[in-house]
């Protein structure tokens, strides 16, 4: 069995792969940091191919799919993204126009290009990382929780899809609240809450995936919140949001 994980080289996409690889999967890893990649691939061995790959750019992403061609992929993680916090009207709009590339549309066209793959031969998973957020409206984090928002609708989309078919073809979106990453440093905010690890976080979302469940959720904690939410007006919910995120003092900040 082979998988495709992109942000490999750090948190959930991390431990990801290397559940997969005490599983005895091969490996395709793709990122940014090159040097992680070569540090991954020492530690895998000859199960793992690396590819390193700016995933804001749409022609790197094509060429990570293209890499992949032939060889068999069986499981696609779409585990790449990031944060970036701050007012709507403040945040650097081309850091956000990449982000965007990086959450939705990379994705986008890995989910596309792989689900003809997987569909064609009945049989294949495909894993993709969203965010509790995904529920929800964010203040202060207004561009991420809306990327994630269309990382949830697309999969619960294409998973009726596939349910109509009664294809054999399987996906699952995973929505953790805070994961103890590198995310809060790219953004450029501190945890306001204790977060979940992210060894915790892929071992959940595995086991989901192969399950053939739809929704990875980890935490009861967040499981209440999500589904509490649904009872709320948007505006409140929104107001409520801003303040968890306003809570989230800038980072190296006292």
């Amino acid at each position: 069995m082979k998988a495709l994980i992109t942000g490999a080289t750090s948190g959930i996409g991390k431990c990801i792969a290397r559940e997969l690889y005490i599983r005895g999967w091969e490996l395709i890893l793709t990122g940014r940091n090159e040097r992680a990649l070569a540090q991954l691939k020492e530690e895998f061995g000859d199960r793992a191919e690396t590819i390193p790959a700016e995933l804001s750019k749409r022609e790197e992403v094509f060429k990570v799919y293209e890499f992949c061609r032939g060889r068999d992929v069986d499981l696609l993680v779409n585990n790449a993204g990031y944060g970036i916090f701050g007012k709507f009207d403040e945040t650097d709009l081309n850091d956000e126009l990449d982000m965007i590339n990086v959450n939705i549309t990379a994705l986008h066209i890995l989910t596309k290009l792989f689900l003809r793959d997987f569909k064609k031969r009945n049989s294949g998973w495909i894993l993709n990382v969203a965010s509790a957020a995904g529920f929800m409206t964010g203040p202060l984090l207004s561009s991420y929780y809306a990327s994630k928002n269309y990382v949830l609708r697309l999969s619960i989309a294409i998973y009726e899809e596939l349910r109509r078919d009664r294809s054999d073809v399987s996906i699952t979106v995973l929505c953790p609240g805070p994961v103890d990453t590198h995310f809060n440093d790219r953004a450029g905010v501190t945890f306001s809450v204790k977060p979940i690890t992210p060894e915790y976080a892929a071992h959940y979302a595995l086991k989901k995936t192969f399950a053939g469940k739809l929704f990875a959720i980890p935490g009861l904690g967040v499981q209440a919140g999500i589904l509490g939410q649904r009872f709320l007006p948007h505006k409140m919910l929104a107001s409520i949001v801003y303040g968890i995120q306003k809570a989230k003092r800038p980072a190296g900040d006292k």
